[in-house]
Formats: C-alpha cells, structure tokens, sequence
C-alpha cells in the first residue's frame, strides 16, 4: 500500500504559478510510474501529466503542454508539477497517482493507476 499526498494549491490570479507536490510512503519510490490528473466540478477526472519512474520520459496532456512541467526527485519520494501561465480553465482538484512499472514506462488514463492521493485544490481567478 502507498500513500500520496498532494500539497501546494491554492489561489492564484491568472497567468500567476503555483508548484505542487506529492510526497509518497514508499521506500521504493523510483520503481514507480506516476502522473497528475485533476478534476473540475461536475466534469471526470483528466490526465494531466505523466513521467516514468526514472524521471526521463514524461507526456503531456495538450491543454497543459507548455505551460506545466512534471518531474520527480526519487532521493525525496516525491514527485512536483509546476505550473505556469494559468488559466481559469486549471481550476480543478489536483490528483496524484503511482503505479509499479518497467522503466520507460508513461501511464496517461485514470484505470492504470493503482493509487491515488486525496487531491489538492487549485484556483485561478480571472
């Protein structure tokens, strides 16, 4: 069992920044594939960003591409998404999810994922 936890939302103006973590309970961190997805009110959760377990292949949704960077530092059991040049749109509650995977592996759907954390909220105010 992991255990995800998000923090760093909040609010922001647009075209301000914020930076999110997730720290994850495992000793075995770098052996996991992980992502970000977020979910607005009254629409399904959506993947966001991904990156492998070794942190050198990451995928981007193409609403966030160019603008939000994933990466990971698997010294720290945690994994980061900065975003930057934010739109109202980003409103959303930010999820991080982990999944035990090969090397080189990137997962972008909410089914592949085996754990999640319980979300961070983030809004950007027009």
């Amino acid at each position: 069992q992991v255990q995800l936890v998000e923090s760093g939302g909040g609010l922001v103006q647009a075209g301000g920044s914020l930076r999110l973590s997730c720290a994850a309970s495992t000793r075995i961190f770098s052996r996991y594939a992980m992502g970000w997805f977020r979910q607005a009110p009254g629409k399904e959760r959506e993947f966001a960003a991904a990156i492998s377990r070794g942190g050198s292949i990451t995928y981007y949704a193409e609403s966030v591409k160019g603008r939000f960077t994933i990466s990971r530092d698997n010294s720290k059991n945690t994994m980061y998404l900065q975003m930057n040049s934010l739109k109202p749109e980003d409103t959303a509650v930010y999820y991080c999810a982990s999944r035990l995977s090969g090397a080189g592996v990137v997962l972008t759907t909410t089914s592949q994922y085996d754990y999640w954390g319980q979300g961070t909220q983030v809004t950007v105010s027009s």
